[in-house]
């Protein structure tokens, strides 16, 4: 064996993968190991269950039965006449619009007075917070006792020579449905107030500056300069506020249960009560499919608002 042939042997060896010339395994994506913990468990899981509730929702069904009846369309045909589904539809678009302007002024408001040279700014911004980890089980008796006939807020009102307005607030179609945007308005106005706050720092401080220089004053600076840069955060919130609004449950459920008199029902303790207390399963499917494509729908019209306002600007 020569040297020539002994130095060149192994080169060809690399080149050829091994002693096979013009072959090459199949090539796997790199990030594929990464992703595919989250492919499975959306593909496996999420998507395997919106099919399963929509053949589900073409069922005559109590999810017991062994014998489900196939209905078609029906169930999707009797909720387009169904008032109750209706009245939560309603009760779900005052909701969010009632409850996302507040939380955006009190969130814009708070996040100023936070980047203003304000003292104890770090116990400020967690008192604000704090509503938002505590969890709606544990503040709704103290809810349901706070607005009861003999509750604190009709004591307070007849101290203060005001008991003419005391009421039974949960109690009555008026009035109970107001409570419940309170007690949200009360829960994640800190998150808008955080997200509000975050978008704020990124405000170029010398746009600021230059602004005050102009002699523009604070409302000015706000109205003109840093509410426009919100513009992205805000198109989020809004978003988020009309899918948590679709979503709507815990609240009304634990501290009026959808009444008196559907006063309080939204499309979630609708979707329940058809489901689980009244063993409508079939008909409980159809309004989940209803809720997911409005919720998509939403988001998706909400987005490209934005974008079109965005492209307007520029």
């Amino acid at each position: 064996m020569t040297a020539s042939s002994t130095l060149t042997r192994p080169g060809r060896a690399a080149a050829s993968g091994g002693g096979r010339p013009g072959r090459r395994g199949p090539r796997r994506p790199p990030g594929l190991p990464w992703i595919l913990p989250a492919l499975v468990l959306s593909v496996g899981l999420i998507y395997y269950g919106i099919g399963y509730t929509g053949y589900i929702s073409t069922l005559n069904w109590d999810g017991i039965s062994p014998g489900p009846e196939s209905v078609g369309a029906k169930n999707y045909t009797r909720i387009l006449h169904d008032p109750v589904f209706w009245t939560a539809v309603r009760h779900t678009v005052v909701f969010f619009v009632v409850t996302f302007v507040i939380q955006t002024l009190l969130g814009l408001a708070f996040a100023v007075i936070a980047h203003s040279r304000l003292r104890l700014a770090g116990l400020y911004k967690v008192i604000v917070f704090i509503p938002v980890v505590l969890a709606p089980a544990i503040m709704a008796p103290v809810f349901r006792h706070m607005f009861a006939p003999d509750g604190e807020l009709n004591a307070v009102l007849s101290h203060v020579g005001l008991g003419s307005l005391a009421q039974p607030w949960i109690g009555q179609t008026s009035t109970a449905l107001p409570v419940i945007m309170f007690i949200t308005v009360w829960e994640w106005t800190g998150v808008t107030f955080i997200l509000y706050y975050a978008a704020m720092t990124q405000v170029d401080p010398s746009v600021l500056e230059a602004a005050r220089m102009d002699g523009a004053g604070n409302w000015r600076t706000l109205r003109s300069i840093i509410w426009p840069e919100l513009r992205g955060t805000t198109i989020a919130l809004a978003i988020l506020g009309a899918i948590g609004a679709l979503k709507t449950f815990d609240v009304p459920y634990l501290v009026t249960i959808g009444g008196p008199n559907y006063a309080t029902e939204f499309l979630g303790t609708y979707i329940y009560r058809q489901t689980i207390p009244l063993a409508h399963v079939g008909y409980g499917a159809a309004l989940s499919i209803i809720l997911l494509v409005v919720a998509l729908v939403m988001a998706l019209v909400l987005q490209l608002a934005g974008r079109e306002r965005d492209a307007g600007r520029r």
